[in-house]
């Protein structure tokens, strides 16, 4: 597997927050040589099993979620779109950036920028909010709404590309990367005996609160879980103690309420045993913010333990990972799933 090149083409498919259809089916082609079975539920998550044989074997999922953070037009004024958020996009980037509309046929659009020249000085010391900014397409107003209807999805139009010391750097890495570490640690996966049936479930709707994987893991009943997402990556203007996450530093193992601590111990554990370079993550509220917060609450409870990818300029038009920590990622998967 080349995993630079797999990821490089899974985020340049199209998926925002309900709308993975493209995603999905890809997602779904990617997962079915190991796996024995595969499905796309009703909210769209697709999932898959590989049995391991055993009667009465424990169900382990491995969860990443495939959608991304995006837009939806709204309506038009004088040929400009109006558009709000799929999920927590970062409002600083977006001026002047280019936006792929999920039209039929797409088209391309770029989100309105005041030229510095004409803007007064306390007009330039602010972010402009979401619902105050327009979508220019290059059309007028009625050629706008016939060919962009209210409802119209958008993703940001970015190249993923290889990027400075093995990283890739790109939209949708925030967890097209997750997903590629799960589909690498199957890889490692395929010629060994495991003592647990795996499944697999690549959730949509994360960005938008957790709402795929809640009702998936709810019809799969696990009886533990790795959630699979990124987390922050230090740059110099982060603030000490609340992002301690090096890119290139490993996989973080997450500790805190929404973790089940048995699992993270096996986790640190196995990373040591093994050699997985590895780093630790604090979170200590019950919510993570990512999936594992409505799957370690479902039914009478899943043990939970969080895996993470360190990315950097999370929820902005551009963010970059460490192809070294997906590796370390996937090896500690592979570990944990041998393990049981």
């Amino acid at each position: 597997m080349d995993v630079a090149e797999l990821l490089i083409e899974l985020c340049s498919i199209p998926g925002p927050s309900g709308f993975e259809g493209k995603i999905a089916q890809r997602a779904r082609e990617l997962l079915e040589p190991y796996m024995d079975e595969t499905w796309i539920d009703v909210l769209g998550n697709v999932l898959g099993v590989r049995r391991c044989g055993r009667d009465g074997a424990r169900k382990m999922l491995l969860d990443a979620h495939i959608d991304e953070i995006g837009l939806i037009i709204t309506g038009a004024e004088d040929g400009f779109l109006r558009f709000a958020s799929l999920g927590g996009l970062d409002a600083r980037g977006l001026p002047a950036s280019g936006v792929t509309i999920l039209s039929e046929p797409p088209c391309y659009g770029v989100v309105c920028a005041m030229p510095p020249h004409v803007l007064k000085k306390e007009e330039s010391d602010k972010t402009i909010k979401i619902e105050d900014m327009f979508i220019d397409t290059g059309l007028a107003q009625d050629e706008a709404v016939k060919a962009v209807p209210p409802g119209t999805p958008c993703v940001i139009a970015s190249e993923t590309q290889r990027f400075g010391d093995n990283c890739i750097c790109g939209k949708a890495l925030d967890d097209r990367a997750g997903f590629v570490a799960v589909l690498r640690a199957l890889e490692m996966l395929v010629d060994m005996d495991i003592p647990v049936d795996v499944y697999v479930m690549a959730s949509v709707q994360e960005e938008v609160g957790t709402r795929g994987a809640a009702p998936g893991v709810y019809a799969l009943q696990p009886d533990m879980c790795l959630v699979v997402d990124v987390g922050h990556a230090k740059t110099p203007d982060s603030k000490p103690f609340e992002v301690t996450d090096e890119l290139g530093g490993g996989v973080i193992i997450s500790r805190g309420p929404n973790i089940n601590s048995k699992m993270a111990d096996t986790a640190v554990r196995l990373a040591g045993e093994k050699e997985i370079k590895f780093q630790i993550d604090v979170e200590p509220g019950g919510d993570s913010g990512t999936n594992a917060r409505a799957i370690q609450i479902s039914r009478g409870g899943v043990a939970t333990a969080i895996l993470g990818i360190p990315l950097k300029y999370m929820h902005s038009v551009r963010e970059v990972v460490s192809l070294d920590d997906i590796e370390c990622t996937a090896r500690l998967l592979c570990e944990m799933v041998v393990s049981g």
